[in-house]
Protein backbone atom coordinates (compact mmCIF):
# COMPACT_ATOMS: atom_id res chain seq x y z
CA UNK A 1 0.00 0.00 0.00
CA UNK A 2 1.33 3.32 -0.49
CA UNK A 3 2.34 5.94 2.25
CA UNK A 4 -0.12 8.24 1.33
CA UNK A 5 -3.00 6.14 1.65
CA UNK A 6 -1.60 4.64 4.50
CA UNK A 7 -1.50 7.45 6.36
CA UNK A 8 -4.93 8.73 4.89
CA UNK A 9 -6.54 5.58 6.25
CA UNK A 10 -4.88 5.59 9.64
CA UNK A 11 -6.19 9.44 9.88
CA UNK A 12 -9.74 8.04 9.21
CA UNK A 13 -9.14 5.26 11.57
CA UNK A 14 -7.97 7.90 14.35
CA UNK A 15 -11.26 10.00 13.93
CA UNK A 16 -13.75 7.12 14.24
CA UNK A 17 -11.95 4.80 16.64
CA UNK A 18 -15.00 2.53 17.29
CA UNK A 19 -19.09 1.87 16.78
CA UNK A 20 -21.57 2.34 20.02
CA UNK A 21 -24.02 0.02 19.77
CA UNK A 22 -27.26 1.05 21.84
CA UNK A 23 -30.78 -0.30 21.98
CA UNK A 24 -34.06 1.68 23.09
CA UNK A 25 -37.46 0.13 23.75
CA UNK A 26 -41.07 2.22 22.61
CA UNK A 27 -43.64 1.86 25.33
CA UNK A 28 -46.83 3.01 24.92
CA UNK A 29 -49.69 2.52 26.99
CA UNK A 30 -53.03 1.94 27.44
CA UNK A 31 -53.51 5.75 26.88
CA UNK A 32 -51.44 5.47 23.74
CA UNK A 33 -48.51 7.93 25.23
CA UNK A 34 -45.16 6.24 24.50
CA UNK A 35 -42.48 7.04 27.70
CA UNK A 36 -39.70 9.56 27.20
CA UNK A 37 -36.90 9.51 29.26
CA UNK A 38 -35.20 13.28 30.40
CA UNK A 39 -31.66 12.84 31.65
CA UNK A 40 -28.83 14.61 32.58
CA UNK A 41 -25.11 13.40 31.46
CA UNK A 42 -21.70 14.70 30.46
CA UNK A 43 -22.78 18.23 31.15
CA UNK A 44 -26.17 18.29 28.84
CA UNK A 45 -29.29 17.42 28.79
CA UNK A 46 -31.88 15.66 26.33
CA UNK A 47 -34.65 13.62 25.91
CA UNK A 48 -34.77 9.76 24.52
CA UNK A 49 -36.77 6.72 24.73
CA UNK A 50 -35.19 4.33 27.58
CA UNK A 51 -32.63 2.34 26.87
CA UNK A 52 -28.79 2.65 26.39
CA UNK A 53 -25.61 0.87 25.26
CA UNK A 54 -24.81 -2.78 24.73
CA UNK A 55 -22.02 -4.78 26.99
CA UNK A 56 -19.61 -6.59 25.47
CA UNK A 57 -20.92 -9.98 25.66
CA UNK A 58 -24.49 -9.02 25.69
CA UNK A 59 -27.45 -9.53 23.31
CA UNK A 60 -29.30 -6.56 22.00
CA UNK A 61 -32.74 -8.10 23.53
CA UNK A 62 -30.98 -8.70 27.37
CA UNK A 63 -29.26 -5.33 27.15
CA UNK A 64 -32.72 -3.91 26.52
CA UNK A 65 -34.15 -5.73 29.00
CA UNK A 66 -31.21 -4.91 31.89
CA UNK A 67 -31.34 -1.06 30.63
CA UNK A 68 -35.20 -0.72 31.67
CA UNK A 69 -34.25 -2.63 35.37
CA UNK A 70 -31.90 -0.05 35.73
CA UNK A 71 -33.77 2.84 34.38
CA UNK A 72 -37.60 2.24 35.41
CA UNK A 73 -37.02 -0.93 37.32
CA UNK A 74 -39.21 -2.46 35.37
CA UNK A 75 -39.68 -6.00 33.61
CA UNK A 76 -40.61 -5.44 30.16
CA UNK A 77 -41.08 -7.93 27.36
CA UNK A 78 -40.22 -6.78 23.34
CA UNK A 79 -42.89 -7.45 21.15
CA UNK A 80 -41.13 -6.92 17.76
CA UNK A 81 -38.41 -4.56 16.15
CA UNK A 82 -39.30 -1.18 15.23
CA UNK A 83 -35.80 0.39 13.58
CA UNK A 84 -32.19 0.03 13.30
CA UNK A 85 -30.10 2.91 12.32
CA UNK A 86 -29.48 2.86 8.48
CA UNK A 87 -27.42 6.56 8.68
CA UNK A 88 -24.59 7.43 9.84
CA UNK A 89 -24.87 9.63 13.57
CA UNK A 90 -21.93 10.15 15.63
CA UNK A 91 -22.06 10.32 19.12
CA UNK A 92 -22.72 13.53 20.86
CA UNK A 93 -20.47 12.60 23.79
CA UNK A 94 -17.41 11.28 22.10
CA UNK A 95 -15.76 9.87 18.90
CA UNK A 96 -18.01 6.78 18.23
CA UNK A 97 -20.45 5.87 15.49
CA UNK A 98 -24.02 5.09 17.13
CA UNK A 99 -25.79 2.38 15.79
CA UNK A 100 -29.00 2.07 17.27
CA UNK A 101 -32.00 -0.53 17.38
CA UNK A 102 -35.39 0.09 18.79
CA UNK A 103 -37.52 -2.56 19.38
CA UNK A 104 -42.00 -2.54 20.34
CA UNK A 105 -42.19 -3.19 24.44
CA UNK A 106 -44.58 -3.68 26.56
CA UNK A 107 -44.18 -3.42 30.68
CA UNK A 108 -44.89 -7.24 32.21
CA UNK A 109 -45.94 -5.16 35.36
CA UNK A 110 -47.46 -1.49 35.75
CA UNK A 111 -44.44 1.11 35.61
CA UNK A 112 -43.97 2.06 39.49
CA UNK A 113 -42.62 5.36 38.50
CA UNK A 114 -42.94 9.14 39.56
CA UNK A 115 -43.75 10.38 36.26
CA UNK A 116 -43.41 13.76 35.47
CA UNK A 117 -45.72 16.33 33.17
CA UNK A 118 -42.93 18.49 31.85
CA UNK A 119 -39.66 17.39 30.68
CA UNK A 120 -36.58 18.61 32.78
CA UNK A 121 -38.94 18.33 35.50
CA UNK A 122 -35.77 16.64 38.10
CA UNK A 123 -36.33 15.50 41.55
CA UNK A 124 -33.54 16.78 43.70
CA UNK A 125 -29.78 14.97 43.18
CA UNK A 126 -31.61 12.95 40.08
CA UNK A 127 -30.70 12.59 36.83
CA UNK A 128 -32.86 10.87 35.00
CA UNK A 129 -37.05 11.33 35.12
CA UNK A 130 -40.02 9.89 33.06
CA UNK A 131 -43.26 11.07 31.28
CA UNK A 132 -45.40 9.88 29.49
CA UNK A 133 -46.45 11.88 26.05
CA UNK A 134 -49.99 11.22 24.00
CA UNK A 135 -49.54 9.60 20.69
CA UNK A 136 -51.61 12.55 19.38
CA UNK A 137 -48.99 15.54 20.53
CA UNK A 138 -45.55 13.44 20.07
CA UNK A 139 -43.19 15.33 17.41
CA UNK A 140 -39.77 15.27 16.64
CA UNK A 141 -39.12 18.32 18.87
CA UNK A 142 -39.94 15.94 21.84
CA UNK A 143 -36.43 13.99 21.59
CA UNK A 144 -32.88 15.25 21.40
CA UNK A 145 -31.17 13.13 19.04
CA UNK A 146 -31.02 12.60 15.34
CA UNK A 147 -32.20 9.22 15.37
CA UNK A 148 -34.72 9.47 17.71
CA UNK A 149 -36.26 12.25 15.79
CA UNK A 150 -36.37 10.24 12.75
CA UNK A 151 -37.89 7.16 14.86
CA UNK A 152 -40.78 9.24 16.10
CA UNK A 153 -41.18 10.74 12.55
CA UNK A 154 -41.49 7.00 11.55
CA UNK A 155 -43.92 6.40 14.22
CA UNK A 156 -46.29 8.92 13.54
CA UNK A 157 -46.18 7.91 10.58
CA UNK A 158 -47.16 4.29 10.91
CA UNK A 159 -50.03 5.70 13.39
CA UNK A 160 -51.30 7.87 10.84
CA UNK A 161 -51.26 5.19 8.26
CA UNK A 162 -53.28 2.90 10.58
CA UNK A 163 -55.81 4.98 10.96
CA UNK A 164 -56.44 6.43 7.52
CA UNK A 165 -56.89 2.81 6.74
CA UNK A 166 -58.98 1.99 9.39
CA UNK A 167 -61.11 4.48 8.05
CA UNK A 168 -61.24 3.25 4.67
CA UNK A 169 -62.18 -0.37 5.94
CA UNK A 170 -65.70 -0.49 6.29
Amino acid sequence: MRPRIRNILANQQREMSYFNVRVYGLLINAQQQVLISDEQSGGRIFSKFPGGGLELGEGLIDALKREFMEECNAEIEVVSHFYTTDFYEQSSFNDSQILSIYYIVKEVNPLNLNFKTTAFDFDEGCLQCFRWVALKDLSADDVTFKTDKTVVDMLLQQINSKSINNKIQP
